[in-house]
Protein backbone atom coordinates (compact mmCIF):
# COMPACT_ATOMS: atom_id res chain seq x y z
CA UNK A 1 0.00 0.00 0.00
CA UNK A 2 2.78 2.21 0.89
CA UNK A 3 4.62 1.73 -2.37
CA UNK A 4 0.78 2.39 -4.17
CA UNK A 5 0.54 5.68 -2.43
CA UNK A 6 4.13 6.53 -3.57
CA UNK A 7 3.52 5.22 -7.07
CA UNK A 8 0.40 7.46 -7.69
CA UNK A 9 1.53 10.92 -6.13
CA UNK A 10 3.88 11.84 -8.89
CA UNK A 11 6.53 14.26 -7.40
CA UNK A 12 6.76 16.58 -9.95
CA UNK A 13 2.75 17.44 -9.67
CA UNK A 14 2.88 17.19 -5.63
CA UNK A 15 5.82 19.32 -5.49
CA UNK A 16 4.40 21.94 -8.31
CA UNK A 17 2.05 22.64 -5.75
CA UNK A 18 4.19 23.86 -3.34
CA UNK A 19 7.24 25.53 -5.47
CA UNK A 20 7.12 27.15 -9.47
CA UNK A 21 8.75 24.51 -10.81
CA UNK A 22 10.64 24.60 -14.90
CA UNK A 23 11.53 22.13 -16.97
CA UNK A 24 15.59 21.86 -17.14
CA UNK A 25 16.59 19.00 -19.41
CA UNK A 26 15.93 15.72 -17.30
CA UNK A 27 15.11 17.53 -13.97
CA UNK A 28 12.47 20.31 -12.79
CA UNK A 29 14.27 23.15 -11.17
CA UNK A 30 13.10 26.08 -8.59
CA UNK A 31 14.26 28.49 -6.15
CA UNK A 32 14.45 25.74 -2.92
CA UNK A 33 11.46 26.71 -0.71
CA UNK A 34 13.35 25.11 2.49
CA UNK A 35 16.37 27.82 2.19
CA UNK A 36 16.30 31.38 0.36
CA UNK A 37 18.43 31.72 -3.06
CA UNK A 38 18.29 33.73 -5.69
CA UNK A 39 19.37 30.97 -8.18
CA UNK A 40 17.61 27.40 -7.94
CA UNK A 41 19.62 24.40 -6.76
CA UNK A 42 16.40 22.47 -6.09
CA UNK A 43 16.24 20.04 -8.42
CA UNK A 44 13.09 17.57 -8.89
CA UNK A 45 13.67 14.56 -11.36
CA UNK A 46 10.57 12.78 -12.78
CA UNK A 47 11.91 9.35 -13.40
CA UNK A 48 13.50 8.69 -10.12
CA UNK A 49 10.80 10.55 -8.14
CA UNK A 50 13.53 12.13 -6.07
CA UNK A 51 14.19 15.32 -4.84
CA UNK A 52 17.30 17.30 -3.74
CA UNK A 53 18.82 21.29 -3.17
CA UNK A 54 22.03 21.50 -3.93
CA UNK A 55 22.40 24.46 -1.88
CA UNK A 56 20.79 23.69 1.53
CA UNK A 57 21.03 19.44 1.60
CA UNK A 58 17.39 18.66 1.89
CA UNK A 59 16.14 15.76 -0.19
CA UNK A 60 14.38 12.61 -0.30
CA UNK A 61 10.78 11.35 -2.42
CA UNK A 62 7.48 12.58 -2.34
CA UNK A 63 6.77 11.47 1.32
CA UNK A 64 9.93 12.96 3.21
CA UNK A 65 8.58 16.00 1.53
CA UNK A 66 5.51 16.33 2.49
CA UNK A 67 6.92 15.62 5.95
CA UNK A 68 9.53 18.40 5.97
CA UNK A 69 7.17 20.84 4.61
CA UNK A 70 4.05 20.28 6.63
CA UNK A 71 5.64 19.14 9.74
CA UNK A 72 4.16 15.79 9.80
CA UNK A 73 5.35 12.20 11.20
CA UNK A 74 5.36 9.18 8.15
CA UNK A 75 1.87 8.28 8.70
CA UNK A 76 0.40 11.65 8.51
CA UNK A 77 2.41 11.58 5.27
CA UNK A 78 0.94 8.76 4.02
CA UNK A 79 -2.27 9.12 4.80
CA UNK A 80 -2.07 13.43 3.44
CA UNK A 81 -0.72 11.85 0.05
CA UNK A 82 -3.53 8.73 -0.02
CA UNK A 83 -6.08 11.49 0.61
CA UNK A 84 -4.92 13.51 -2.64
CA UNK A 85 -4.63 10.11 -4.92
CA UNK A 86 -8.15 9.22 -3.65
CA UNK A 87 -6.61 5.92 -2.22
CA UNK A 88 -8.74 4.03 1.09
CA UNK A 89 -6.27 3.34 3.49
CA UNK A 90 -6.89 -0.04 5.20
CA UNK A 91 -6.55 0.75 8.69
CA UNK A 92 -3.69 -1.38 8.76
CA UNK A 93 -1.80 0.02 6.12
CA UNK A 94 1.80 0.13 7.77
CA UNK A 95 4.24 -2.60 7.72
CA UNK A 96 4.73 -4.42 10.92
CA UNK A 97 7.89 -2.18 11.88
CA UNK A 98 6.46 0.73 11.19
CA UNK A 99 3.42 0.15 13.25
CA UNK A 100 5.15 -0.99 15.93
CA UNK A 101 7.35 2.33 15.91
CA UNK A 102 4.34 4.43 15.58
CA UNK A 103 3.49 2.79 18.59
CA UNK A 104 6.12 3.22 20.65
CA UNK A 105 6.29 6.95 19.47
CA UNK A 106 2.58 7.10 20.93
CA UNK A 107 3.96 5.46 24.29
CA UNK A 108 6.88 7.47 24.75
CA UNK A 109 5.00 10.44 24.41
CA UNK A 110 2.56 9.35 27.13
CA UNK A 111 5.76 8.53 29.33
CA UNK A 112 6.74 12.12 29.27
CA UNK A 113 2.91 13.05 29.49
CA UNK A 114 3.37 11.27 32.46
CA UNK A 115 6.51 11.85 34.07
CA UNK A 116 5.96 15.73 33.71
CA UNK A 117 2.65 15.38 35.41
CA UNK A 118 4.36 13.81 38.17
CA UNK A 119 7.12 16.15 38.82
CA UNK A 120 4.53 19.28 38.56
CA UNK A 121 2.46 16.95 41.41
CA UNK A 122 5.56 16.44 43.59
CA UNK A 123 6.86 20.78 42.96
CA UNK A 124 3.29 21.66 44.19
CA UNK A 125 2.05 19.29 47.07
CA UNK A 126 4.21 19.03 50.21
CA UNK A 127 7.64 19.17 51.29
CA UNK A 128 9.92 17.50 48.60
CA UNK A 129 9.26 20.14 46.35
CA UNK A 130 9.57 23.13 48.55
CA UNK A 131 13.17 24.04 47.15
CA UNK A 132 12.12 23.97 43.39
CA UNK A 133 9.41 25.60 44.27
CA UNK A 134 11.38 28.57 45.87
CA UNK A 135 13.48 28.48 42.93
CA UNK A 136 10.89 29.47 40.24
CA UNK A 137 8.88 31.47 42.51
CA UNK A 138 11.55 34.19 44.66
CA UNK A 139 14.67 33.01 42.44
CA UNK A 140 13.55 33.01 38.74
CA UNK A 141 10.15 35.65 40.14
CA UNK A 142 7.60 33.26 38.47
CA UNK A 143 3.97 33.74 39.58
CA UNK A 144 1.86 30.74 40.37
CA UNK A 145 0.01 31.05 36.89
CA UNK A 146 2.98 30.87 34.89
CA UNK A 147 4.54 27.49 36.74
CA UNK A 148 1.38 26.03 36.03
CA UNK A 149 1.17 27.11 32.38
CA UNK A 150 4.56 25.54 31.44
CA UNK A 151 3.92 22.77 33.99
CA UNK A 152 6.99 23.60 35.55
CA UNK A 153 7.95 20.49 38.24
CA UNK A 154 11.00 18.88 40.30
CA UNK A 155 12.27 15.75 39.93
CA UNK A 156 12.89 13.84 43.72
CA UNK A 157 16.68 13.52 45.13
CA UNK A 158 16.11 9.81 45.19
CA UNK A 159 17.89 8.60 42.08
CA UNK A 160 15.61 5.93 40.87
CA UNK A 161 12.01 7.77 42.04
CA UNK A 162 11.30 8.30 38.60
CA UNK A 163 12.13 4.59 37.57
CA UNK A 164 9.61 3.41 40.54
CA UNK A 165 6.84 5.13 39.52
CA UNK A 166 6.85 4.77 35.71
CA UNK A 167 7.52 0.93 36.89
CA UNK A 168 4.30 1.20 38.99
CA UNK A 169 1.93 2.71 35.86
CA UNK A 170 2.79 -0.61 33.81
CA UNK A 171 6.01 0.75 31.84
CA UNK A 172 8.16 -2.25 31.56
CA UNK A 173 12.13 -1.30 31.59
CA UNK A 174 12.31 -2.19 27.66
CA UNK A 175 10.33 0.91 26.85
CA UNK A 176 11.65 2.82 29.51
CA UNK A 177 15.50 2.01 28.42
CA UNK A 178 15.50 4.43 25.13
CA UNK A 179 12.99 6.85 26.86
CA UNK A 180 15.75 9.63 27.62
CA UNK A 181 14.25 9.41 31.06
CA UNK A 182 15.95 6.52 32.72
CA UNK A 183 18.92 4.42 32.37
CA UNK A 184 19.04 0.88 32.64
CA UNK A 185 22.44 -0.91 34.04
CA UNK A 186 22.87 -4.53 34.79
CA UNK A 187 24.82 -3.01 38.19
CA UNK A 188 22.09 -0.52 39.62
CA UNK A 189 18.76 -1.36 37.56
CA UNK A 190 16.73 1.89 36.83
CA UNK A 191 18.77 5.31 37.76
CA UNK A 192 17.07 8.27 36.63
CA UNK A 193 18.58 10.84 34.02
CA UNK A 194 16.94 13.68 36.08
CA UNK A 195 17.00 13.93 39.82
CA UNK A 196 17.31 17.14 42.67
CA UNK A 197 16.38 19.01 39.53
CA UNK A 198 14.13 21.85 38.79
CA UNK A 199 11.80 20.22 35.69
CA UNK A 200 10.95 22.11 32.45
CA UNK A 201 8.94 20.29 30.14
CA UNK A 202 9.53 20.58 26.13
CA UNK A 203 6.67 20.26 24.02
CA UNK A 204 6.86 19.90 20.12
CA UNK A 205 4.75 22.23 17.81
CA UNK A 206 1.53 20.36 18.70
CA UNK A 207 1.56 20.87 22.48
CA UNK A 208 3.02 17.09 22.98
CA UNK A 209 5.40 16.49 26.14
CA UNK A 210 8.20 15.09 23.93
CA UNK A 211 11.40 15.61 26.62
CA UNK A 212 12.86 17.76 29.43
CA UNK A 213 15.03 20.65 30.46
CA UNK A 214 16.37 20.18 34.46
CA UNK A 215 18.63 22.68 36.25
CA UNK A 216 20.01 21.33 39.23
CA UNK A 217 19.18 22.71 42.40
CA UNK A 218 22.55 23.37 44.16
CA UNK A 219 26.12 23.37 42.96
CA UNK A 220 25.98 19.87 41.03
CA UNK A 221 27.12 20.13 37.52
CA UNK A 222 26.13 19.74 34.86
CA UNK A 223 23.69 23.33 36.08
CA UNK A 224 21.54 22.20 33.10
CA UNK A 225 20.81 19.08 31.08
CA UNK A 226 17.96 17.96 28.50
CA UNK A 227 16.96 14.63 27.34
CA UNK A 228 18.76 12.87 25.15
CA UNK A 229 17.35 13.05 21.27
CA UNK A 230 15.01 10.12 20.78
CA UNK A 231 12.52 8.80 18.90
CA UNK A 232 10.11 11.48 18.93
CA UNK A 233 12.49 14.60 20.16
CA UNK A 234 15.73 15.75 18.03
CA UNK A 235 17.18 18.93 19.58
CA UNK A 236 18.33 20.03 16.29
CA UNK A 237 14.42 20.15 15.19
CA UNK A 238 13.03 21.63 18.02
CA UNK A 239 12.09 25.02 19.56
CA UNK A 240 10.83 25.76 23.14
CA UNK A 241 7.69 27.06 23.67
CA UNK A 242 6.93 27.45 20.01
CA UNK A 243 3.99 25.47 20.34
CA UNK A 244 2.53 28.65 22.19
CA UNK A 245 4.71 31.61 20.16
CA UNK A 246 3.35 30.03 17.24
CA UNK A 247 0.13 31.46 17.37
CA UNK A 248 1.16 34.57 18.53
CA UNK A 249 0.16 38.07 17.53
CA UNK A 250 3.42 39.49 18.29
CA UNK A 251 5.52 40.83 14.81
CA UNK A 252 8.03 37.73 14.48
CA UNK A 253 9.45 35.73 16.79
CA UNK A 254 12.39 36.77 19.34
CA UNK A 255 15.10 34.02 19.75
CA UNK A 256 16.65 33.63 23.31
CA UNK A 257 19.69 31.27 24.40
CA UNK A 258 17.52 29.21 27.50
CA UNK A 259 14.25 28.34 28.48
CA UNK A 260 14.10 30.30 31.96
CA UNK A 261 14.50 33.02 29.62
CA UNK A 262 11.75 32.19 27.79
CA UNK A 263 9.54 31.40 30.32
CA UNK A 264 10.33 35.32 31.88
CA UNK A 265 9.70 36.65 28.72
CA UNK A 266 6.51 34.83 28.04
CA UNK A 267 5.08 36.51 31.64
CA UNK A 268 5.88 39.56 31.14
CA UNK A 269 3.97 39.39 27.49
CA UNK A 270 6.74 39.03 25.04
CA UNK A 271 4.55 34.77 24.08
CA UNK A 272 6.42 35.08 20.46
CA UNK A 273 9.63 33.86 22.60
CA UNK A 274 11.50 30.81 21.40
CA UNK A 275 15.00 29.22 22.28
CA UNK A 276 17.19 26.38 20.64
CA UNK A 277 17.84 23.67 23.25
CA UNK A 278 21.26 22.62 24.23
CA UNK A 279 22.60 22.49 20.98
CA UNK A 280 23.85 25.38 18.81
CA UNK A 281 20.92 27.26 16.23
CA UNK A 282 20.82 25.07 13.26
CA UNK A 283 19.10 25.17 9.81
CA UNK A 284 16.13 22.87 11.15
CA UNK A 285 15.39 25.84 13.74
CA UNK A 286 16.06 28.42 10.94
CA UNK A 287 13.29 26.43 8.69
CA UNK A 288 10.71 25.97 11.69
CA UNK A 289 10.85 29.99 12.44
CA UNK A 290 10.29 30.56 8.10
CA UNK A 291 7.30 28.32 8.02
CA UNK A 292 5.82 31.36 10.24
CA UNK A 293 7.59 34.50 10.30
CA UNK A 294 10.13 36.19 7.78
CA UNK A 295 11.82 38.17 10.78
CA UNK A 296 13.55 37.48 14.15
CA UNK A 297 14.80 39.40 17.24
CA UNK A 298 17.58 38.19 18.81
CA UNK A 299 17.86 38.42 22.37
CA UNK A 300 21.12 36.67 22.91
CA UNK A 301 23.16 36.69 26.56
CA UNK A 302 25.35 40.15 25.67
CA UNK A 303 28.76 38.66 26.70
CA UNK A 304 31.28 37.09 24.58
CA UNK A 305 30.04 33.65 24.18
CA UNK A 306 26.29 35.03 23.41
CA UNK A 307 27.92 37.75 20.51
CA UNK A 308 29.61 34.60 19.07
CA UNK A 309 25.91 32.89 18.87
CA UNK A 310 24.65 35.92 17.57
CA UNK A 311 26.82 36.35 14.60
CA UNK A 312 26.24 32.02 13.52
CA UNK A 313 22.80 32.65 14.09
CA UNK A 314 22.44 35.72 11.61
CA UNK A 315 24.17 33.38 9.11
CA UNK A 316 21.80 30.97 9.12
CA UNK A 317 18.97 32.80 8.93
CA UNK A 318 20.18 35.35 6.17
CA UNK A 319 20.99 31.37 4.32
CA UNK A 320 17.19 30.68 4.98
CA UNK A 321 15.81 34.08 3.55
CA UNK A 322 14.54 34.77 7.44
CA UNK A 323 15.86 38.62 8.43
CA UNK A 324 17.50 39.21 11.58
CA UNK A 325 17.12 42.04 14.00
CA UNK A 326 19.66 42.26 17.68
CA UNK A 327 17.89 43.30 21.09
CA UNK A 328 20.68 45.52 23.13
CA UNK A 329 20.13 44.72 26.58
CA UNK A 330 23.27 46.33 27.89
CA UNK A 331 24.27 46.82 30.78
CA UNK A 332 22.35 43.41 31.42
CA UNK A 333 23.37 40.08 30.65
CA UNK A 334 19.88 38.18 29.61
CA UNK A 335 16.54 39.36 28.76
CA UNK A 336 15.19 38.16 32.14
CA UNK A 337 17.89 40.21 34.53
CA UNK A 338 16.49 42.88 31.44
CA UNK A 339 13.15 42.43 32.10
CA UNK A 340 13.07 42.11 36.03
CA UNK A 341 15.59 45.31 36.27
CA UNK A 342 14.11 47.67 34.10
CA UNK A 343 10.04 45.96 33.02
CA UNK A 344 8.87 44.87 30.01
CA UNK A 345 8.02 48.58 28.60
CA UNK A 346 11.75 48.77 28.62
CA UNK A 347 12.01 45.54 27.07
CA UNK A 348 9.76 47.13 24.19
CA UNK A 349 11.76 50.02 23.62
CA UNK A 350 14.64 47.55 22.83
CA UNK A 351 12.27 45.77 19.91
CA UNK A 352 11.52 49.16 18.62
CA UNK A 353 15.48 50.03 18.62
CA UNK A 354 16.30 46.46 17.58
CA UNK A 355 19.68 46.59 14.75
CA UNK A 356 19.63 44.65 11.98
CA UNK A 357 21.86 41.73 11.84
CA UNK A 358 24.26 43.44 9.06
CA UNK A 359 24.77 46.93 11.24
CA UNK A 360 24.91 44.50 14.85
CA UNK A 361 27.80 42.58 12.74
CA UNK A 362 29.62 46.00 11.65
CA UNK A 363 29.34 47.36 14.95
CA UNK A 364 30.93 44.19 16.49
CA UNK A 365 33.57 43.96 14.19
CA UNK A 366 34.21 47.15 15.12
CA UNK A 367 34.86 46.83 18.62
CA UNK A 368 36.62 43.53 17.90
CA UNK A 369 39.53 45.33 15.67
CA UNK A 370 41.25 48.76 16.74
CA UNK A 371 40.31 51.69 14.65
CA UNK A 372 43.28 53.95 15.69
CA UNK A 373 45.83 51.05 13.97
CA UNK A 374 45.89 51.02 10.23
CA UNK A 375 46.78 47.32 9.73
CA UNK A 376 43.81 46.66 12.18
CA UNK A 377 41.52 49.13 10.28
CA UNK A 378 41.69 47.41 7.40
CA UNK A 379 40.91 43.94 8.62
CA UNK A 380 38.03 45.39 9.78
CA UNK A 381 36.88 46.70 6.34
CA UNK A 382 37.74 43.46 4.74
CA UNK A 383 35.28 41.43 6.94
CA UNK A 384 32.53 43.86 6.64
CA UNK A 385 33.07 43.79 2.91
CA UNK A 386 32.78 40.19 3.16
CA UNK A 387 29.77 40.31 5.42
CA UNK A 388 27.82 42.72 2.65
CA UNK A 389 28.83 40.56 0.19
CA UNK A 390 26.87 37.69 0.95
CA UNK A 391 23.59 40.16 0.40
CA UNK A 392 21.94 38.97 -2.63
CA UNK A 393 19.60 41.86 -3.17
CA UNK A 394 21.53 44.65 -5.20
CA UNK A 395 19.75 47.58 -4.04
CA UNK A 396 20.07 46.15 0.03
CA UNK A 397 23.78 45.69 -0.70
CA UNK A 398 24.24 49.11 -1.97
CA UNK A 399 22.34 50.42 0.60
CA UNK A 400 24.38 48.97 3.35
CA UNK A 401 27.38 49.90 1.53
CA UNK A 402 26.13 53.72 1.97
CA UNK A 403 25.02 53.32 5.29
CA UNK A 404 28.54 51.28 6.59
CA UNK A 405 30.85 53.62 4.82
CA UNK A 406 29.07 56.56 6.22
CA UNK A 407 29.30 55.23 9.83
CA UNK A 408 32.94 54.14 9.88
CA UNK A 409 34.10 56.90 7.77
CA UNK A 410 35.31 54.35 5.06
CA UNK A 411 35.61 55.50 0.95
CA UNK A 412 32.18 54.52 -0.34
CA UNK A 413 34.03 52.72 -3.26
CA UNK A 414 36.58 50.89 -2.25
CA UNK A 415 34.51 49.19 -0.17
CA UNK A 416 31.96 48.29 -2.73
CA UNK A 417 34.82 47.36 -5.11
CA UNK A 418 36.19 44.83 -2.49
CA UNK A 419 32.33 43.44 -1.93
CA UNK A 420 32.13 42.91 -5.29
CA UNK A 421 35.57 41.04 -5.06
CA UNK A 422 34.14 38.80 -2.58
CA UNK A 423 31.13 38.14 -4.30
CA UNK A 424 33.11 36.86 -7.62
CA UNK A 425 35.60 34.66 -5.82
CA UNK A 426 36.30 31.52 -7.81
CA UNK A 427 38.17 28.17 -7.40
CA UNK A 428 40.07 26.11 -9.67
CA UNK A 429 38.10 22.57 -11.24
CA UNK A 430 40.13 19.65 -10.51
CA UNK A 431 40.70 16.14 -12.26
CA UNK A 432 38.09 13.85 -13.40
CA UNK A 433 37.34 11.51 -10.56
CA UNK A 434 38.36 14.10 -7.70
CA UNK A 435 36.08 16.75 -9.16
CA UNK A 436 33.35 14.36 -9.21
CA UNK A 437 34.00 12.71 -5.69
CA UNK A 438 34.62 16.45 -4.22
CA UNK A 439 31.18 17.76 -6.03
CA UNK A 440 29.68 15.42 -3.97
CA UNK A 441 30.52 15.68 -1.07
CA UNK A 442 29.86 19.33 -0.96
CA UNK A 443 26.52 18.84 -2.46
CA UNK A 444 26.04 16.29 0.55
CA UNK A 445 27.35 18.20 3.29
CA UNK A 446 24.31 20.63 5.10
CA UNK A 447 25.41 24.33 5.39
CA UNK A 448 25.13 23.32 9.00
CA UNK A 449 28.57 21.85 9.18
CA UNK A 450 29.94 25.35 8.34
CA UNK A 451 28.83 27.14 11.06
CA UNK A 452 30.42 24.98 13.31
CA UNK A 453 26.31 24.72 14.63
CA UNK A 454 25.47 21.27 13.34
CA UNK A 455 24.01 18.43 14.84
CA UNK A 456 25.53 14.97 15.42
CA UNK A 457 23.60 13.22 12.32
CA UNK A 458 25.16 15.89 10.48
CA UNK A 459 28.67 15.33 11.74
CA UNK A 460 27.99 11.53 11.46
CA UNK A 461 26.69 12.08 7.53
CA UNK A 462 30.39 14.74 7.02
CA UNK A 463 32.39 11.44 8.05
CA UNK A 464 30.57 8.77 6.28
CA UNK A 465 31.01 10.86 3.06
CA UNK A 466 34.79 11.76 3.65
CA UNK A 467 35.57 7.88 4.36
CA UNK A 468 33.25 6.84 1.48
CA UNK A 469 33.47 9.16 -1.34
CA UNK A 470 34.71 6.73 -3.45
CA UNK A 471 31.76 4.26 -2.52
CA UNK A 472 29.11 6.89 -3.06
CA UNK A 473 30.36 8.16 -6.69
CA UNK A 474 30.16 4.38 -7.72
CA UNK A 475 26.40 4.54 -6.40
CA UNK A 476 25.47 7.35 -8.25
CA UNK A 477 27.26 6.12 -11.23
CA UNK A 478 24.71 3.06 -10.95
CA UNK A 479 21.44 4.66 -10.80
CA UNK A 480 22.67 7.07 -14.06
CA UNK A 481 24.15 4.55 -15.82
CA UNK A 482 21.95 1.31 -14.95
CA UNK A 483 23.30 -0.62 -17.55
CA UNK A 484 26.78 -1.18 -15.30
CA UNK A 485 25.20 -3.37 -13.20
CA UNK A 486 25.89 -5.86 -15.94
CA UNK A 487 29.49 -4.69 -17.16
CA UNK A 488 29.81 -5.08 -13.26
CA UNK A 489 28.61 -8.10 -12.78
CA UNK A 490 31.03 -10.85 -11.21
CA UNK A 491 33.40 -7.67 -10.67
CA UNK A 492 31.83 -5.95 -7.93
CA UNK A 493 28.68 -6.59 -5.32
CA UNK A 494 26.85 -5.21 -2.31
CA UNK A 495 29.09 -7.04 -0.45
CA UNK A 496 31.89 -4.83 -1.46
CA UNK A 497 30.55 -2.20 0.04
CA UNK A 498 31.34 -1.09 3.56
CA UNK A 499 28.74 -1.86 6.53
CA UNK A 500 26.27 1.24 7.19
CA UNK A 501 24.26 3.56 4.83
CA UNK A 502 26.35 3.17 1.52
CA UNK A 503 26.26 -0.74 2.01
CA UNK A 504 22.32 -0.76 2.59
CA UNK A 505 21.89 1.15 -0.57
CA UNK A 506 23.70 -0.82 -2.31
CA UNK A 507 22.02 -3.66 -1.62
CA UNK A 508 18.75 -2.21 -2.15
CA UNK A 509 20.29 -0.98 -5.86
CA UNK A 510 21.57 -4.29 -6.96
CA UNK A 511 18.58 -6.36 -5.83
CA UNK A 512 16.01 -4.33 -8.01
CA UNK A 513 17.94 -4.29 -10.44
CA UNK A 514 18.26 -8.19 -10.53
CA UNK A 515 14.42 -8.62 -9.98
CA UNK A 516 13.59 -6.23 -12.75
CA UNK A 517 16.54 -5.13 -14.65
CA UNK A 518 15.77 -1.07 -13.15
CA UNK A 519 16.13 0.69 -9.93
CA UNK A 520 13.81 2.77 -7.96
CA UNK A 521 15.47 5.03 -6.07
CA UNK A 522 12.16 6.55 -4.35
CA UNK A 523 11.73 3.01 -2.82
CA UNK A 524 15.67 3.08 -1.32
CA UNK A 525 14.83 6.32 0.64
CA UNK A 526 12.15 4.74 2.41
CA UNK A 527 14.35 1.88 3.76
CA UNK A 528 15.79 5.03 6.16
CA UNK A 529 14.08 6.46 8.84
CA UNK A 530 16.44 9.21 10.31
CA UNK A 531 16.13 12.12 8.19
CA UNK A 532 19.91 12.86 7.64
CA UNK A 533 20.33 9.64 6.19
CA UNK A 534 17.44 10.01 4.04
CA UNK A 535 19.29 13.20 2.71
CA UNK A 536 22.18 11.56 2.29
CA UNK A 537 21.03 9.30 0.29
CA UNK A 538 18.54 11.25 -2.01
CA UNK A 539 21.74 13.26 -2.98
CA UNK A 540 23.41 10.39 -3.86
CA UNK A 541 20.74 8.79 -5.92
CA UNK A 542 19.48 12.15 -7.39
CA UNK A 543 22.44 13.70 -8.55
CA UNK A 544 23.71 14.07 -12.39
CA UNK A 545 27.18 13.14 -13.12
CA UNK A 546 28.90 15.54 -14.97
CA UNK A 547 28.07 15.52 -18.63
CA UNK A 548 31.11 17.28 -19.93
CA UNK A 549 33.49 14.20 -19.85
CA UNK A 550 34.36 11.96 -22.88
CA UNK A 551 33.06 8.31 -22.84
CA UNK A 552 37.11 7.70 -22.61
CA UNK A 553 37.31 9.62 -19.25
CA UNK A 554 34.12 8.13 -17.68
CA UNK A 555 35.20 4.63 -18.32
CA UNK A 556 38.53 5.36 -16.80
CA UNK A 557 36.91 7.19 -14.09
CA UNK A 558 34.54 4.14 -13.15
CA UNK A 559 37.20 1.61 -13.64
CA UNK A 560 39.56 3.84 -11.11
CA UNK A 561 36.31 3.83 -8.34
CA UNK A 562 35.57 0.11 -8.93
CA UNK A 563 39.61 -0.87 -8.15
CA UNK A 564 39.48 1.12 -5.48
CA UNK A 565 36.33 -0.42 -3.66
CA UNK A 566 37.25 -3.77 -4.59
CA UNK A 567 41.22 -3.76 -3.61
CA UNK A 568 39.97 -2.07 -0.35
CA UNK A 569 37.41 -5.09 0.25
CA UNK A 570 39.92 -7.40 -0.93
CA UNK A 571 42.90 -5.89 1.79
CA UNK A 572 39.99 -6.52 5.17
CA UNK A 573 39.61 -10.04 4.07
CA UNK A 574 42.99 -10.89 3.45
CA UNK A 575 43.61 -9.51 6.81
CA UNK A 576 40.70 -11.40 8.66
CA UNK A 577 40.84 -14.97 6.14
CA UNK A 578 42.32 -17.94 8.28
CA UNK A 579 41.06 -20.79 5.48
CA UNK A 580 43.87 -21.09 2.75
CA UNK A 581 41.49 -21.39 -0.12
CA UNK A 582 39.81 -19.15 0.79
CA UNK A 583 42.81 -16.52 1.04
CA UNK A 584 44.41 -18.03 -2.62
CA UNK A 585 40.99 -17.22 -4.65
CA UNK A 586 41.26 -13.85 -3.09
CA UNK A 587 45.02 -13.41 -4.26
CA UNK A 588 43.88 -14.56 -7.58
CA UNK A 589 40.53 -11.80 -7.33
CA UNK A 590 43.12 -9.02 -6.58
CA UNK A 591 45.23 -9.74 -9.41
CA UNK A 592 41.97 -10.25 -12.21
CA UNK A 593 40.82 -6.37 -10.11
CA UNK A 594 44.09 -5.08 -10.91
CA UNK A 595 43.69 -5.62 -15.17
CA UNK A 596 39.97 -4.96 -15.25
CA UNK A 597 38.70 -1.84 -17.49
CA UNK A 598 35.12 -1.10 -18.18
CA UNK A 599 34.29 0.15 -21.17
CA UNK A 600 31.02 2.29 -21.79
Amino acid sequence: MINEVLSRNDIVDVIGSYASLKKKGSNYEACCPFHHEKTPSFKVNREKQMYHCFGCGVGGNVFTFVMEYENLNFPEAVERLAERAGIQLPEKSMSAQERSREQYKIALKEMNKTAAAYFHYILKHGQRGEKAYEYFRDTRGLTDETINRFALGYADIYRDDLYRYLKNKGYTDEQLKNSGLVDITEKDGGVDKFWNRAMIPILDINGKVIAFGGRVLGDGKPKYINTSDTAVFDKSHTLFAMNIARRSRRKGFICCEGYMDVISMHQAGFDNAVASLGTAFTFGHANIIKRYADEVYLAYDSDGAGVAATKKVIAILREVGVGARVINMRPYKDPDEFIRNLGSEAFEDRIKKAESGMMFLARIYSEEYDQSDPGERTKFQNQVAKEISYIEDPLERNNYIDAIARAYVINRDALAEKVHDYGVAGTPKPDVVEREERRLEEQTTNPDSGTGSGTASHGRQGRDVGENKTARLLLTWLVNEPSLFEKLDGVISEEDFDPGVFRTVAEKLFSQYREQHKVEPAIVVNTFQDVEEQRLVASMLQTDLSIDMTEEEISGAITDVVKKIKLASIKKHLESENDITKVQQLIKDRKKIEKFRVVI
